[in-house]
């Protein structure tokens, strides 16, 4: 099945904490059904000094299933569905269902 959400996409939180932040998907795991958005579901986790970075508690975001998530609509950044359409020359693109936009050109 094709991705309905991609890195790079602007996307909009629906459900929890963060209810209506938007952000970019930095990392999509499709095996877990989870994506990274930038700036959203913020955790602070202890980290132990090493060689390479120093010890104190960090601030980074963690995964967020892919149902609390949609994509923005280009035209208004409001939250809307995205569908599948193959054009004329048989390209396969995404499209926002709202506006009728295409998401991948």
């Amino acid at each position: 099945m094709a991705a309905k959400i991609k890195k790079g996409d602007k996307v909009v939180v629906l459900t929890g904490r963060d209810k209506g932040k938007t952000g970019e998907v930095v990392q999509v795991l499709p095996k877990e059904e989870r994506a990274v958005v930038r700036g959203v579901n913020l955790v602070k986790r202890h980290q132990r000094q090493t060689a390479s970075q120093e010890s104190g508690i960090i601030t980074k975001e963690a995964p967020i299933h892919l149902s609390n998530l949609a994509y923005a609509d280009p035209k208004d950044g409001k939250p809307t569905r995205v569908g599948f359409k193959v054009l004329e020359d048989g390209r396969k693109v995404r499209f926002a269902k709202r506006s009728g936009d295409l998401i991948d050109g």
